[in-house]
Formats: structure tokens, sequence, C-alpha cells
């Protein structure tokens, strides 16, 4: 992997469409190379994003009551909430790489941050013919942990990853996540409860990523 010197921004809770708002206007600076490469983490009050494949009878009843958001990003339908890590990419790429190479590096970059904190984890490659299977998976028990969705405009990523750390895993049964209605999600505070700290997993992250 090639060595990204980030920008960290750090927000608590912010409105999803709120943060696309914001996320639009960096990728079009960053586009304009009026700012440098950035790393935003930040959570979301519950809400429901669907990509452009995210089929109809994957969708939650709406009589749960959180909203349903659709985004430019790839994959397919994800879930944020209180105590889930959201991490946006607004990275420039070089002329000899794609957006499914980032991708892949975005997920070996959260393997090693899920290590340091103790939770082995790996990156999955998808059989052909399969649904992808994009995002970070645990090593020891084969529960999904992280998602990822992004796409790239004129050489620019947006959008990013969502790790689980903590909070209530119930919505992710209330609809089909990533396409795949076996998926059994998951969260550091179900696979290692003491690395369920929010600062530390920031932390980690931002050190995985070489944000500063």
């Amino acid at each position: 992997m090639r060595r990204r010197p980030l920008s960290l921004v750090q927000n608590d809770l912010v409105d999803y469409e709120k943060a696309m708002e914001r996320m639009t206007d960096l990728v079009g600076r960053r586009q304009r190379d009026e700012c440098p490469d950035m790393l935003w983490l930040l959570s979301h009050p519950q809400v429901y994003t669907v990509g452009r494949r995210t089929l109809e009878q994957h969708l939650p009843d709406p009589s749960h009551g959180i909203p349903v958001v659709s985004t430019g990003r790839g994959g397919q339908l994800t879930y944020h909430g209180p105590g889930q890590l959201v991490g946006y990419l607004i990275v420039k790429l070089g002329e000899d790489e794609g957006i499914v190479d980032y991708v892949r590096e975005v997920e070996l970059r959260l393997v090693r941050a899920l290590g340091a904190l103790g939770v082995p984890a790996e990156r999955r490659d998808t059989p052909a013919g399969s649904e992808l299977l994009t995002g970070v998976w645990t090593t020891e028990t084969g529960r999904k942990i992280v998602s990822i969705g992004m796409r790239q405009s004129r050489s620019v990523t947006s959008h990013g990853f969502a790790l689980n750390v903590e909070g209530d895993l119930t919505p992710w049964d209330w609809a089909v996540p990533c396409g795949m209605p076996e998926v059994d999600m998951t969260s550091l505070s179900r696979e290692a409860p003491t690395a369920a700290d929010m600062e530390r997993v920031r932390a980690a992250v931002a050190e995985a990523f070489e944000a500063g």
C-alpha cells in the first residue's frame, strides 16, 4: 500500500443528509485541488442507506420508523446509527488507480486497525457469480464487522466505510444488508467488549490510514 497522508476531520453525531451536502462540497474542492486528501470520521443518527443495486425486497419494513435514503455510492443497503464509526474518504487517486483498487486498500487498512484493537479480521475475494464480498470480516467468527461503499468522480473518491463499534445491532435484522440475506453483522462490543471504546477505535483507524 502506498503512503497517503490524510487530513483528519472528526465529528460526533451528524445528520446523514447534512453530511452528504458537506461531502459533496469537499469532493468538489478536492477535484479543484483546494484541499488535501481527507478522512472524515463521524457517526449518524439511525438511517438506512441504499446503493444503486439495492433490491426493493431488501428494504426494511417502514413500521420501524427508520428513514431510508438513496445514495450515489456503490454497494447495497447498509445501516447507520449511534455507536458506529463512519469514515468518509475524499482522496484523489493516481492515474494508475481505480476505485476497485482503492476499496481493496481501504479493506486492508481496516484489517490493520482491527488487528491493533485485538480483533483478527480479513477481507474476502468474491467468488465468480456471487454477491460482492466487499467489506471486512472477523477471522475467528466469520461475521461482517465493516461495510464499505464508495464511488469515484473525476479521480476523487467519496463515501467510505462503516465500522460497528457498539450499539444496537437489531436494525440490521430488519433489512437485508449488503445484498446478503444470511450475513451475520457484528460489532466490536460483540466480538471483544474491551476493544469497544470509541475514542480508542477512532485513534486506531486514523493511524491505519496514516491520517494527521
